[in-house]
């Protein structure tokens, strides 16, 4: 399966969020999404962005202020 990083560290809403759907489009179906994001308003906008365009959020976790977003793009996008 294949899985590919992406580093937001430093930026704030909504750029976080937009930077994801540009890396999840360019990804194939069923590909893996992991974003280290440091805005704590990330939290909410991964949540709400899983759950209006129909990507899994399957992984996330806190550390040190550092957000870690893992999102499963949809297999028919």
């Amino acid at each position: 399966m294949s899985e590919t990083l992406l580093d937001v560290q430093g930026l704030t809403c909504p750029l976080p969020v937009l930077k994801a759907n540009k890396a999840l489009r360019s990804l194939g179906p069923g590909a893996r999404l992991t974003v280290l994001a440091t805005d704590p308003a990330s939290v909410k906008d991964f949540r709400a962005y899983a759950a209006e365009t129909g990507h899994a959020l399957v992984g996330f976790s806190e550390d040190k202020g550092v957000y870690r977003f893992t999102l499963r793009k949809r297999e028919d996008a």
